[in-house]
């Protein structure tokens, strides 16, 4: 078995390919290093992977790189790379949005069209249902995006389903619900307050802190998807990947404050642009189809989270 992994520098791709090679799984990674966030973390992610013989690294933009030869070697296509960030995208922003998430998922969809047997995993997000119309989220919801970067993600998504439908492409769109945990990018919640009590500066919080999340760990999300290349054998749906529990972003600061022992000031600023004030997965399907079971709940994963942190920023001083 073999895989390739688009943006394996970042934070889902590079503990995802860890833990595959890990299971003695092949695997190439494609990543063109953007500059969204600092570069040395992506190097830093992607230092315990390169001296392993079954890994292969390409330092590429697939939309300037024929994927065609990367595609017919794989069987398991994991396209995880994409622009993201809500708060980003609007603007003149939007081009990169369109460039790194429609048009390099298009580009792979049609070299997928040659090679009927690969089957593609697709990183999709909770910002696709915005104001949806029930909670907690289920997959038949109202699809009702409330940023440019939902919007595009929701667009990737109908698009895969348009290449099933004419070419029989085999995919999973996987919703993933605020993954959090080891690597996470430094534009993220969990990383940015981490941080703050690192420096001992005051935490910035949007709006009120009363906003409600689905927060899932990343070891959850990569036992998932390992289990999805190896055992699944039902393709073609959209699922969504959450923690399944919801807790405020208030109450998500008591429990940093708690793990780290640290206290610092609370500031809060004015609500965001696109920003969804409630997310929370059913996981139903991805339960009793897919036996997804996700096992770490909050304040385990915070944990893990604020030891890589801490590790991190020790070696990067």
């Amino acid at each position: 078995m073999k895989v390739l992994i688009t943006g394996v520098a970042g934070f889902i791709g590079s503990n995802l390919c860890k833990k595959l090679l890990n299971a003695g799984i092949k695997c190439s990674g494609i990543d063109k290093l953007t500059d969204y966030y600092d570069i040395k973390q992506k190097r830093y992610n992607l230092k315990p992977l390169l001296g392993n013989s079954n890994f292969t690294f390409y330092e590429k933009d697939i939309l300037k790189y024929d994927p065609d030869d990367l595609i017919k070697k794989n069987d398991f296509i994991i396209h995880l790379a994409a622009q993201s960030g809500v708060f980003k995208s609007w603007g003149k922003n939007f081009n990169i949005y369109v460039n790194n998430n429609l048009l390099t998922t298009q580009l792979l969809l049609e070299t997928l069209i040659k090679y009927p047997k690969k089957k593609l995993i697709f990183a999709s997000s909770s910002s696709i249902y915005g104001n949806t119309n029930k909670y907690p989220m289920r997959e038949d919801n109202l699809l009702n995006p409330i940023s440019p970067y939902g919007l595009t993600k929701l667009s990737c998504e109908k698009m895969i389903e348009l290449y099933n439908y004419s070419y029989g492409i085999n995919y999973l769109s996987l919703r993933f619900f605020t993954v959090y945990g080891p690597a996470q990018r430094p534009d993220m919640a969990f990383h940015k307050f981490f941080k703050s009590i690192v420096d001992h500066k005051p935490i910035y919080i949007y709006g009120d802190g009363n906003q409600v999340r689905d927060f899932t760990f990343v070891e959850d999300v990569t036992d998932f998807i390992k289990y999805l290349i190896i055992s699944n054998t039902k393709w073609n749906y959209s699922l969504n990947v959450g923690g399944g529990h919801k807790i405020t972003v208030n109450e998500v600061i008591d429990l940093i404050f708690s793990i780290t022992g640290q206290f610092t000031i609370l500031k809060h600023t004015e609500d965001q642009k696109g920003d969804m004030r409630v997310t929370h997965s059913d996981i139903t399907l991805a339960r009793q189809k897919f036996s997804y079971n996700p096992k770490y709940n909050i304040e385990q994963g915070l944990k893990e989270e604020w030891e890589w942190i801490q590790n991190y920023y020790s070696a990067n001083v």
